[in-house]
């Protein structure tokens, strides 16, 4: 195998015309400069250099591999110095899936945070559900995944590593017209219990209405979310012990906001979902004790890779 010191050397003789010159620019000796030349030529078999007065030139075979070397240097150089701006975050690019509320929100501003600290950076995103965007992490597809959920175990594949960003609290919706059939909801009194007040699309002066609880809706129907919202409804409504009437589903934040506004169900919905767009005709209360952990998926040991580590820390910084 050829030695990239020993192809250096070659090609700066090549360029000087001289190993005194080429010794100079390497910073070697002299005799050191010779000492590459002839252990290169024997572990190529072949005469590189002719001695000509009191300096060299390159034979044919000489000039056929300093101009190899010149290529394979410069390659090697290049490399190096992408690496260095790589590490040192003045290039390269980090990957990003996430679910829609997440891309909406917190992305974003993360997005913003990250080209102010390291411009030369480049940040790719991909919007998915947590389960797909988990796939594209295992594939190296993607750096970071972010993914929500509403427990805290760990997750399954033991290289995937989980850093918390935020609890995401849970919403209750009703629409504000009242245009349901029971008349709890968003009653303005109640026999029972202390109700807490609700944040409705109302006009500046009207009074404030008293949210409903999620037991007294529990002959209203109601309006699911994604597979993993649904369960998380189905788990609370039976805590309270009732299950649901799911008359319609979607995987859209905003079409079960527009739903609910239309009189046509009830919804739990997280807040991020209500940070990205918030219709109005719905009235929403915070569901005590209900959240839905977000967290940033990273694959593989650590420590993260430069560029994974800076979105991290951004990602970290705005939630």
């Amino acid at each position: 195998m050829l030695d990239l010191v020993r192809l250096r050397v070659l090609d700066s003789v090549a360029r000087l015309g001289s190993v005194t010159a080429a010794a100079r620019e390497l910073h070697y000796s002299q005799p050191s400069v010779s000492h590459h030349l002839s252990r290169l030529e024997a572990e190529t078999g072949a005469q590189l250099l002719q001695r000509v007065g009191r300096g060299v030139r390159l034979t044919e075979a000489g000039r056929l591999l300093a101009d190899r070397a010149a290529e394979i240097v410069g390659r090697v150089d290049s490399a190096a110095a992408e690496l260095s701006a790589h590490v040192g975050l003045n290039a390269g690019r980090v990957r990003l899936a996430g679910f829609a509320s997440a891309m909406s929100s917190l992305v974003p501003q993360a997005a913003a945070a990250l080209a102010s600290r390291h411009p030369g950076l480049t940040l790719s995103l991909t919007d998915t559900h947590p389960p797909e965007a988990l796939q594209m992490l295992r594939a190296g597809h993607v750096d970071v995944a972010l993914i929500f959920r509403y427990d805290d175990t760990a997750p399954e594949d033991p290289d995937i590593r989980l850093v918390h960003l935020l609890d995401d609290p849970v919403h209750l919706l009703t629409p504000s017209s009242r245009a349901l059939g029971k008349p709890s909801l968003a009653m303005s009194d109640r026999s029972l219990g202390k109700p807490s007040l609700a944040k409705a699309d109302r006009s500046p002066g009207e009074p404030s209405v008293l949210a409903p609880t999620l037991a007294e809706l529990r002959d209203e129907p109601w309006i699911a979310g994604c597979d993993r919202c649904r369960a998380h409804l189905l788990e609370m409504c039976a805590a309270e012990g009732f299950t649901p009437r799911i008359a319609s589903s979607s995987d859209d934040m905003v079409v079960i906001q527009a739903l609910v506004a239309a009189g046509m169900g009830v919804a739990t919905i997280p807040g991020l979902a209500l940070r990205s767009v918030r219709l109005g005709g719905i009235t929403d209360v915070v569901l005590p004790g209900s959240f839905r952990h977000i967290f940033a998926a990273t694959y593989g040991e650590p420590p993260d890779p430069p560029a994974t580590a800076a979105l991290l820390t951004a990602l970290r910084g705005v939630a």
